[in-house]
């Protein structure tokens, strides 16, 4: 389905685009006068919303903003859908920071709750979502500018899933790549750690994510987790440790057995769902009794921080297959739950099937709420509460990334890479190094190239151009 919408003034056209695409997130949304759908009319003082047999007229004592025009369409697409998209009309990414912004600005819940009602059209229930992550987080983000974080990045994943637009190459086909590519990022480790120690810095996390950290051999694996140990975990002693090991079938006694020796303490197995229909349909070569024996298998060697990842609106799924899923994971009982919503990503398969094919369907918005509703009682049941959220675009159900966990149990890397308040040094294809600067309230980026050939090529050259941007901050 097309959506054409005939608008008035194209300044606007972005943030009426937003809009749109919250109620019709799988059609194409175009601007033009012919056969439109819709009529959108923004004068000084007026919003004039038409479509077939509905109007609305709205007039303004102030100058119409982008969000009066936000809300009114908002609104009127509504009225129109009888969709509840319970975050209203915000699409940023990190909404717990207006939240934390306002707890140290001294104002009351009601007065947070009241805002996100009033600005955003946001539900009491996100809003005081937002509170309770902020009360969490206010304690673990960093105010020390010598306190750094280092993320580590694989570039290979057993299989390469559907919704999956990461740097995450299926490592069947591209093992001729996996030797020079480790070689390089064993330099780029070590050349991290020569600045950090030169610069007298201190470490706070690792986190080696990915693609999957653990989808190579036993060896080369144990040769990267050395690398890491010797370089930063020996020298810097961490407080967090954290390992992605995330595909079950890619996990071994032996890398477990590896990671405990080069002290990590917090680990990811992943399931993403616990119906072996569609682990099988999303591209995944294992079953949910694979999870629980790799999960078993870790809690068996000693592994007592372990996170669990699942989406919620994957490709078949309701509410029946959601629950199905969480009953399990409850019996496991991790430390940790990362409630991920699906997100359409252009680059991945899944936007094809879905967008231009229409062969895959999704659950609609209101199971989708429903869906959601379940993970936030899943969690309760288990002992944990939110601590760390991010949202994305293209999100089915226009919901939350969000992770829980029990008291103690918190990724303290979870917490700044979201809150941008720690510089990030990365190393990897695709790896985004952050720099942070406190005092000004701004970060800038530097991302090492996101293919694999490119990167063995590029790397000296990435390693420079991500140590003069650290020197603008550590001169």
């Amino acid at each position: 389905m097309k959506v054409k919408i005939n608008l008035n003034n194209l300044k606007y056209r972005y943030d009426i685009y937003q809009i749109f695409n919250l109620f019709y997130p799988y059609d194409a949304i175009e601007f033009g006068e012919e056969e439109s759908t819709f009529e959108v009319i923004v004068e000084n003082h007026c919003i004039i919303l038409k479509t077939a047999g509905k109007n609305l007229e709205k007039t303004f004592e102030e100058e119409v903003t982008k969000q009066h025009l936000k809300r009114e369409i908002f609104k009127f697409l509504k009225s129109l859908t009888h969709k509840e998209l319970p975050w209203g009309t915000l699409v940023g990414i990190r909404p717990s920071k207006i939240a934390l912004d306002m707890v140290k600005a001294g104002y009351s819940n009601d007065d947070i709750i009241k805002y996100f009602r009033d600005n955003y059209l946001a539900s009491e229930k996100k809003a005081q979502l937002c509170i309770d992550v902020a009360a969490r987080e206010e304690s673990f983000v960093n105010h020390d500018k010598n306190l750094v974080s280092v993320y580590v990045g694989m570039a290979f994943c057993p299989t390469r899933c559907v919704y999956c637009s990461f740097a995450s190459n299926p490592i069947g086909g591209n093992k001729k790549l996996v030797e020079p590519y480790v070689e390089c990022l064993k330099q780029e480790i070590s050349a991290i750690a020569e600045y950090i120690k030169d610069k007298n810095l201190k470490v706070q996390c690792v986190y080696f994510g990915g693609g999957t950290p653990t989808s190579v051999d036993e060896k080369t694996f144990h040769g990267v987790m050395k690398e890491i140990y010797d370089d930063i975990i020996s020298q810097f002693n961490p407080e967090e440790f954290t390992v992605e090991c995330g595909r079950p079938d890619s996990i071994t006694e032996e890398k477990l057995k590896t990671m405990k020796d080069f002290k990590v303490n917090r680990i990811s197995i992943n399931p993403q769902t616990m119906n072996d229909n569609t682990l099988k349909s999303i591209g995944r070569n294992h079953d949910s009794k694979e999870v629980i024996e790799k999960f078993n298998l870790a809690r068996s060697l000693g592994f007592d921080n372990i996170n669990m990842d699942i989406i919620v609106g994957l490709p078949g799924e309701g509410l029946r297959e959601i629950n199905h899923t969480l009953d399990i994971i409850k019996k496991l009982s991790p430390d940790n739950l990362t409630v991920h919503g699906m997100s359409i990503k252009r680059a991945s398969k899944l936007h094809e099937e879905i967008v231009l094919k229409n062969t895959v369907k999704i659950a609609e918005q209101e199971e989708l709420n429903k869906m959601y509703e379940a993970t936030t009682i899943a969690a309760k049941e288990l002992g944990m509460k939110p601590y760390y959220m991010y949202r994305q675009k293209n999100m089915v159900g226009n919901m939350e990334n969000i992770g829980y966990s029990i008291e103690g149990k918190e990724s303290i890397y979870n917490i700044q890479i979201i809150e941008e308040k720690q510089t990030i040094l990365a190393a990897g294809a695709d790896a985004v190094t952050k720099v942070v600067f406190l005092d000004e309230n701004r970060l800038e980026r530097f991302a090492d190239v996101k293919d694999v050939r490119e990167y063995v090529k590029r790397l000296p050259e990435m390693v420079e151009k991500k140590i003069e941007l650290l020197n603008t901050l550590y001169s």
